[in-house]
């Protein structure tokens, strides 16, 4: 395999890794506690290091991935209190636990091969250096088969516990009464994300990290209410992006970590313009229909109320309808223009008449609101 299929092939699957469990993220509104958690999860790689003197210890991951729950735990503690905000709970934790593994590192370990750097940014470009060597065959860059094995661990986990995933992140009433424990199913996916952090840190960084895990999933949620679609388009979106990013970096020859999290962020700019439901085109499409809508809907009213009464000529004139309705004569001839067109009402003599077709759109919408009076 070539070094650009390697690395396109490890950002593929750490995307996919960090957007599975990024989607119930999204979903209970916990975007920032990712970010939190895979910065706050150094700490717990430090003290494991001073323990463990070993950076290949497998103790590493056990302290990052219990750092993160204590995180999540002081953020939720702070928060219960109601003296601050979820958010600035975040923002006390999250620099407090980072900043004390910052001087740590610069205190005690200014000699070992533990590069804050590295862990933010992560440098995709090396990891096709360090190989997987299996009874003297080089099979690859251990990158890939580290990132493998913790995709699989994700897949496995969320396919196994998706229905009570799915309860809680909608539920957790109901999960309570069926038997399912919110509180452990939540430090759960918090475990998997501290899990997860700490597996992507060495190849992509802490940030590509925070952007494969929000990005696709938020993407995916602006195009589905399905969670199974979510999940499948998250992970597509998450590949995409480092596919694309890898292509724009050697294009112009700059940060491949920074190309990928761009890429996350122009995909989702994309969606978020041009999807169908949730899109701003076709938000603005359904506001200004809606507005027209509701404008039609009250000249219509005011004209049925007042047809064929003896004030007719005067409520429901040309010259004079605007006044009543304290609308200007543009807003006015634009509805009436509409409705006109629509053949909701006909001018006969500078009187607004409506049509059998106007009369029945005005009995649909008193139906709308006082049906289920």
């Amino acid at each position: 395999m070539s070094a650009a299929f390697e690395i396109q092939l490890i950002a593929v699957i750490v995307s996919v890794a960090c957007a599975l469990p990024g989607a119930f993220l999204v979903l209970r509104k916990m975007s920032m506690m990712s970010d939190s958690i895979t910065h706050t999860i150094l700490l717990g790689i430090v003290g494991a290091f001073f323990l463990t003197h070993d950076l290949s210890s497998p103790f590493l991951i056990v302290g990052a991935a219990l750092m993160g729950v204590v995180t999540v735990w002081l953020t939720e503690t702070l928060t219960k209190t109601r003296l601050v905000s979820e958010d600035a709970a975040i923002g006390i934790v999250f620099p407090l636990l980072f900043s004390i593994a910052i001087i740590l590192i610069t205190r005690y370990a200014g000699s070992v091969h533990l590069d804050t750097d590295s862990v933010l940014l992560g440098e995709l470009a090396f990891a096709p250096f360090d190989r997987m060597i299996v009874w003297g065959l080089d099979i690859g860059a251990k990158a890939i088969y580290t990132s493998g094995v913790l995709l699989l661990i994700n897949a496995v986990l969320i396919t196994v516990f998706y229905k009570e995933l799915k309860v809680v992140t909608f539920d957790p009433l109901l999960a309570a009464v069926l038997g399912f424990s919110p509180t452990i199913i939540h430090y759960g996916l918090m475990t998997l994300v501290s899990l997860t952090a700490v597996g992507a840190f060495e190849a992509v960084g802490s940030i590509l990290v925070v952007a494969f895990m929000i990005g696709p999933p938020v993407t995916a949620y602006l195009l589905t209410d399905d969670l199974k679609v979510m999940l499948l388009l998250s992970a597509f979106f998450g590949a995409l992006s480092g596919v694309l990013g890898y292509q724009a970096a050697s294009l112009l020859n700059v940060s491949i970590a920074g190309s990928m999290a761009v890429a996350t962020g122009l995909i989702f700019a994309f969606v978020f313009i041009f999807a169908p439901k949730r899109g701003l085109i076709g938000v603005l499409i359904r506001k200004n229909r809606n507005r027209i809508e509701y404008a039609q809907t009250t000249l219509l009213l005011h004209i049925c109320n007042h047809q064929n009464s003896p004030d007719e000529w005067l409520e429901n004139g040309v010259n004079t309808i605007a006044e009543h309705l304290h609308w200007s004569q543009k807003k006015l001839e634009k509805t009436i223009y509409s409705l006109v067109r629509g053949k909701k009402v006909n001018i006969k003599r500078d009187l607004i008449i409506a049509t059998p077709a106007g009369i029945q759109m005005v009995e649909e919408a008193k139906e709308k609101l006082f049906g289920g009076l």
